[in-house]
């Protein structure tokens, strides 16, 4: 900004080239380019900064998460570990419940399923990240509502998110043992009744739209995210608009006999790809300051029809992965410098190490920013302490272990100023105002 001739009057005096004269004494100075100062004038409302999230986990327990995530993974010896009979043309385990992986050994299993995988990464996950947000858990689809088909959409909540005004650690840390105990909970397999395991459908579209009736997450007090989870494509929806064999509908069933499963009914319906509904489902949400984060986990979302529809769904859920250069952006994918958006704009995972990274990606990107910090933009750091004048509420505050210093980082506010700002609500907000003065 420009520099204000009164601050900075004394700074500029006598730096111009020429000759000096005092007395009866001459100077000469060589001609110099006039110094360049400037002012620089940070100013920050603070406004319940210390508000951590609400992050509503949306995790896809459907049949499909039984799958290999490798189906052709082999040992030491060679053996195809999720083939039935360890050849390359033997039968892919987890396809039906005669025949389901072999998830022993160390975690997650010898042949790991795209729901051991998750099992492992949320563990790993929501032990050392667990107060990053206050987490909550619902699932879909809910056999519950749907006993038939499978195809009911999410309508109950699993873990509810703390009560309202909790922000604590170990509530946090209390909640999300919970979320990972129920989710370690469901079975790869079982034959057990009663005990849960991953089949049905997938009802993307109506189980956003049930996270859309949850007044917990419609509030002005902090930030609320939904972390959709799927292996799947989305389908499920009777209300489908053209079923099959119209062309409008695209069958995400696959073939029996030659077959194509959407020839049934139901499932003509049923069947069909939902994209227009699940995108309009984040829209939605959206348009209620609930923004939708998408991870796509598995090879079926890969490739195919899998990445158009969870861009479009990231996209317009408010939360797109964000990049400078392409290396921000991973191998494979590349960077939209215009719009600082990577051309993916959902989180892509295959196994249960790429979906912890995405995850802790995300804990990263929606944890609250520090807000006894004041960085400077790059380049307007001032030198000096003594070129900076710092106010909150309009109280012109001098450094020191009470009020604030001049680090590396930027402004750090400390003792009780900075308990002053984190206690700071939407209806007691904080104001503070830097101002600054360096070269240029």
């Amino acid at each position: 900004m420009r520099a204000k001739l009164t601050l900075l009057r004394a700074l500029v005096l006598g730096t111009v080239g020429g000759v000096l004269a005092t007395g009866c004494q001459t100077y000469d100075f060589e001609p110099v380019e006039p110094l360049a100062i400037s002012q620089t004038t940070e100013t920050r409302e603070i406004s319940a900064r210390n508000a951590k999230p609400n992050l509503m986990m949306l995790v896809d327990t459907s049949g499909s998460m039984t799958l290999p995530v490798n189906e052709n993974l082999r040992d030491s010896a060679g053996t195809y570990v999720c083939r039935r009979g360890g050849t390359a043309g033997g039968d892919i385990c987890g396809v039906n419940e005669s025949f389901p992986c072999d998830t022993g050994g160390a975690a997650p299993g010898r042949c790991p399923t795209r729901w051991t995988s998750l099992q492992h990464a949320m563990n790993s996950f929501l032990t050392s990240s667990g107060s990053i947000a206050r987490i909550g858990l619902a699932t879909y689809p809910d056999l519950n509502a749907d006993k038939v088909y499978k195809c009911g959409g999410s309508a109950g909540i699993t873990v509810a998110l703390p009560p309202s005004d909790a922000d604590d650690e170990v509530t946090l840390k209390a909640t999300a043992s919970d979320v990972n105990t129920k989710l370690q909970a469901i079975k790869n397999a079982s034959s057990t009744t009663g005990v849960q395991k991953p089949e049905g459908g997938t009802p993307t579209n109506d189980s956003l739209k049930y996270m859309l009736t949850l007044p917990e997450l419609q509030t002005n007090a902090r930030s609320s995210f939904v972390l959709l989870l799927t292996d799947g494509l989305p389908n499920c929806s009777l209300q489908f608009p053209t079923p099959y064999p119209n062309a409008g509908c695209n069958c995400t069933l696959g073939n029996l006999s030659g077959t194509s499963l959407c020839t049934y009914d139901p499932y003509n319906k049923l069947g069909c790809l939902d994209k227009d509904g699940s995108v309009s489902a984040v829209k939605a949400l959206k348009d209620a300051n609930i923004k939708t984060i998408v991870i796509g986990f598995g090879a079926e979302l890969a490739s195919g029809a899998g990445p158009e529809i969870l861009n479009a769904m990231a996209e317009q859920g408010g939360f797109s992965r964000t990049c400078a250069v392409n290396a921000d952006c991973g191998t494979g994918d590349t960077c939209d410098t215009v719009n600082k958006v990577c051309n993916r704009r959902f989180y892509q995972a295959g196994n249960s190490e790429e979906l912890v990274a995405a995850l802790r990606a995300i804990s990263e990107t929606i944890q609250v920013t520090d807000p006894c910090l004041l960085a400077f933009a790059p380049g307007q750091a001032p030198s000096s302490q003594e070129l900076v004048v710092v106010y909150v509420n309009k109280e012109r505050l001098a450094p020191g272990a009470d009020t604030w210093a001049l680090t590396s980082e930027g402004i750090r506010f400390q003792g009780s100023t900075c308990a002053r700002i984190e206690s700071s609500t939407s209806a007691n907000k904080v104001n503070i105002e830097v101002r600054a003065v360096q070269k240029r």
